[in-house]
């Protein structure tokens, strides 16, 4: 019998051509409904966003020198300052817009941290965040997603109120991921996530979900997308100028918010550490990716495109189908920019319906949450000290929680950042039952 946690593909390992695009393709289906969904609630270009995803991507592998397998997409984090900063007004008294505001994305927060864990090592921040914080944290970051994939999986995104058949289809959708994962073998197991989203879509669509024919059917939709279209990339002083006016009050709506995701990125490459392996916190290095991230970031603002952030749901693939190559995600990051200029091919990934996200987003937020139980046990982490117990209790309760704390007027700290905030703290302050730091 095969062991199911046994790596498939590792970090450097290249699949061959066809397998190559299928893995990319699970990993570009994992991102693309969230990655999407950032600029239609922003008001920025979809197939920009799409283009600096990509681009991010690249970028951050090659400054990572290929040694972590991350895909980075459009950040949900920064969705309320953007928008925020979008409603100020620009030189000529009109609202800034959010190509003029996403300049405030161009931080150097993420360069200075990286700098000093350059500088100083991992060592000290390694002490700040032992497993008894990490762990839950983990657990937090895959436990605060639930809401938003139980909402897609059950909720009809026209009326927001439940509905019975998008619940039955993202079912559907959960059942065929396990059952790609779990129970089938050979090329079955290694792309669960792409066949199930493949199979919840045929079920969608006999359900009615999606629509073929009619203004809003996918006819008429193909028939009025071009095959070649080039994005609207924003370009400094051509398509908007620097909004030098409001750059104090842009710092304060997005530096907290950056603050907010250094710590959730610091969480997402402890899960990949876990899921691979290796300790990319040290090689190559926490500070590679932080600059990594950044640098994703600030190329997306140059281009008019959303914020990146590291993705948990092809984290969470990461883990399911033991495929860590950086090949794939790199293939990935590729297709996403091809995307960006194929009009057709976009709309008809466009096409597929929320509740079959919603589906598998289910098991990929799960493998999240119960990667940072795996962090609390190879930690050895004794919940039967009232030190940690309590650490464990308040981190879990403040993140999934939800709660909220505002920073001033104008900015406010997620129930997450709140959550690994105050577990540092925690750790830091109470004292330890043998009076040796152990």
């Amino acid at each position: 019998m095969s062991d199911s946690n046994a790596t498939i593909l590792d970090v450097h390992e290249k699949p061959g051509a066809m397998l190559w695009g299928l893995l990319s393709l699970q990993h570009l289906f994992a991102m693309f409904g969230a990655t999407v969904l950032v600029p239609l609630l922003t008001g920025l270009n979809p197939s920009v966003a799409l283009v600096t995803s990509g681009l991010g991507t690249l970028l951050f592998l090659a400054i990572t020198k290929g040694r972590i397998p991350a895909y980075l997409g459009s950040s949900f984090a920064f969705i309320a300052p953007i928008l925020a900063a979008a409603a100020l007004p620009g030189p000529d008294g009109q609202p800034l817009g959010p190509t003029g505001a996403m300049l405030g994305a161009f931080l150097a927060v993420y360069l200075v941290v990286a700098l000093c864990i350059k500088g100083f090592g991992v060592g000290w921040l390694l002490r700040l965040l032992p497993p008894v914080v990490t762990g839950p944290v983990i657990v937090v970051i895959g436990l605060g997603l639930a809401p938003v994939a139980v909402s897609m999986a059950s909720n009809d995104p026209g009326t927001g109120s439940y509905s019975g058949t998008h619940f039955l289809v993202a079912a559907a959708t959960l059942v065929l991921a396990l059952a790609f994962s779990v129970v089938m073998r050979g090329i079955f197991a290694v792309v669960p996530i792409l066949l199930a989203i493949l199979g919840g879509y045929v079920i969608a669509a006999f359900t009615g979900l999606v629509p073929w024919s009619g203004d809003a059917g996918m006819e008429a939709k193909l028939a009025a997308a071009s095959f070649l279209e080039f994005p609207a990339f924003a370009v400094p002083f051509v398509t908007y100028d620097l909004p030098w006016q409001h750059v104090a009050t842009i710092v304060l709506l997005l530096v907290p918010v950056a603050i907010v995701t250094i710590a959730e990125h610091i969480g997402d490459q402890i899960v990949i550490s876990r899921i691979i392996g290796r300790n990319t916190l040290e090689d190559p290095g926490l500070h590679r990716s932080l600059a990594g991230d950044g640098l994703a970031t600030m190329l997306a603002a140059i281009l008019g495109g959303p914020p990146n952030t590291t993705y948990g749901e092809n984290v969470g693939v990461l883990a399911i189908t033991r495929v860590f190559s950086v090949y794939v995600i790199g293939g990935a990051a590729v297709i996403a920019v091809l995307l960006g200029f194929l009009g057709d091919f976009r709309v008809a990934l466009q096409s597929i319906p929320v509740p079959v996200i919603g589906g598998v987003a289910i098991a990929l937020f799960g493998v999240i949450a119960a990667s940072g139980l795996r962090t609390l046990i190879e930690g050895k982490v004794d919940l039967g000290d009232k030190r940690n117990l309590f650490i464990v209790s308040i981190i879990l309760v403040l993140g999934i929680g939800g709660a909220v704390v505002h920073v001033g007027t104008i900015a406010q700290l997620s129930g997450t950042a709140l959550a690994a905030i105050v577990g540092v703290i925690l750790n830091a302050v109470l004292p330890y039952n043998n009076g040796k730091g152990e």
